[in-house]
C-alpha cells in the first residue's frame, strides 16, 4: 500500500433500509471508489485496493489542487455520467485521462492535519460542503436527504436491489443511509 493510504470501508449487503429516525440518506453513484489525498501541494487519487489513479482522472486532480486547504483526504466516487446525467460504470471503466470524470465527495477524513474520523458524520459532511463550496468542476458534494426514503421500507427496484453497510454507516447501491452520529 502507498504511504499514508487510508482504505475505504467496504460494504455488506442487506435488503432493507435501517430502521429508526437517526439516519441520513445519500446517493451512492456507480463508479470507482476513490480516496483523494492532498498534501504539501501534491494530489494523489487511490482506488479501493490502493492503486494510484492520479493520472487517470485529471479533472479531479485539478479541482483538488485548487482547494484552499493545505491538506485533505476526501472519500468519494469517481463517476462519468451518461447523456441523462446518470452515473454509468461502463463509461468510466473504459476511459483513461478523461476530463469529464469527476468526484462525488461524500466524506472528509482529514483537513489541514486534523483527523476528522472521530467527529460525527454530520459535522464532517458540513465541513466537506464548506471546503467544496468553491471547488472546480472536478468535485461535487454528494448531497444528503432525510426525505429520500422512510426507514424500514423495502428498497424500490429503481434504486437497486441491495443496501450496503460500511462501518456502521449503511448505504444502498443507489440510495444510502447512515446514522446521524456515525463516526
Amino acid at each position: 500500500m502507498p504511504a499514508g493510504f487510508i482504505a475505504p470501508c467496504l460494504p455488506t449487503k442487506t435488503t432493507q433500509l435501517p430502521s429508526g429516525g437517526q439516519w441520513l440518506n445519500e446517493i451512492k453513484h456507480d463508479g470507482f471508489r476513490i480516496i483523494a489525498r492532498k498534501s504539501n501541494g501534491r494530489v494523489r487519487l487511490y482506488s479501493r485496493p490502493g492503486n494510484d489513479f492520479t493520472r487517470r482522472f485529471p479533472l479531479i486532480v485539478e479541482a483538488l489542487e485548487r482547494l484552499r486547504s493545505r491538506s485533505c483526504i476526501i472519500d468519494g466516487e469517481a463517476v462519468a455520467c451518461d447523456d441523462n446525467g446518470v452515473a454509468s460504470f461502463d463509461l468510466i471503466r473504459h476511459h483513461r485521462a478523461n476530463d469529464r470524470i469527476f468526484l462525488y465527495a461524500f466524506d472528509l477524513i482529514e483537513l489541514n492535519g486534523d483527523d476528522l474520523r472521530r467527529d460525527p458524520l454530520e459535522v464532517r459532511k458540513a465541513t466537506l460542503a464548506s471546503v467544496l463550496a468553491k471547488a472546480g468542476p472536478g468535485i461535487r458534494f454528494n448531497e444528503l436527504s432525510r426525505a429520500m426514503a422512510r426507514p424500514s421500507s423495502p428498497i424500490p427496484a429503481r434504486w437497486g436491489s441491495k443496501v450496503s453497510c460500511r462501518r456502521g454507516r449503511t448505504r444502498p447501491t443507489v440510495l444510502a443511509a447512515r446514522p446521524i452520529g456515525s463516526r
